[in-house]
């Protein structure tokens, strides 16, 4: 069995279809994201990101509702226009874009946190040449 990461969107849109088709028929309802990730095997996350995109090019509806988000098929044809092939480096990019945001705040905090060290040390060096010199002068 090949893994879901590593097929073309144009294969995974139809997978993706194609198990709403299945599940419909099977369950006689509108299946929900839950049951085709479950159907097909691949993590709910994974399940999200390809129902945004098909819903996106108008492939499938993505209804919200009482009984839970459902999928309807609203234009099947639209898959042909993906391009064949093309590899899905995206999500990739997106959590490296994700870390590296990770990172640049966790350098931002480390400096705030330097900061206001320095800053205190100051206000604690400050208040206590205060003291001495407020001592000094009550032992004059």
């Amino acid at each position: 069995m090949v893994a879901m990461q590593h097929i073309d969107f144009f294969s995974k849109a139809h997978l993706f279809v194609s198990a709403i088709r299945i599940l419909e028929y099977k369950d006689q309802t509108a299946p929900s994201i839950e049951n085709v990730c479950r159907i097909i095997s691949c993590s709910l996350e994974q399940g999200n990101l390809i129902c945004n995109k098909l819903f996106e090019r108008g492939i499938i509806n993505i209804v919200e509702g009482a009984y839970g988000t459902k999928l309807y098929i609203k234009n099947h044809l639209a898959i042909e226009e993906i391009p064949k092939g093309a590899k899905e480096n995206k999500f990739e990019k997106e959590i490296e874009k994700f870390k590296e945001n990770q990172k640049n705040i966790s350098q931002k905090v480390e400096l705030f946190k330097t900061e206001q060290a320095e800053k205190q040390k100051n206000l604690f060096a400050e208040l206590e040449k205060k003291l001495k010199e407020e001592t000094a002068k009550k032992q004059k």
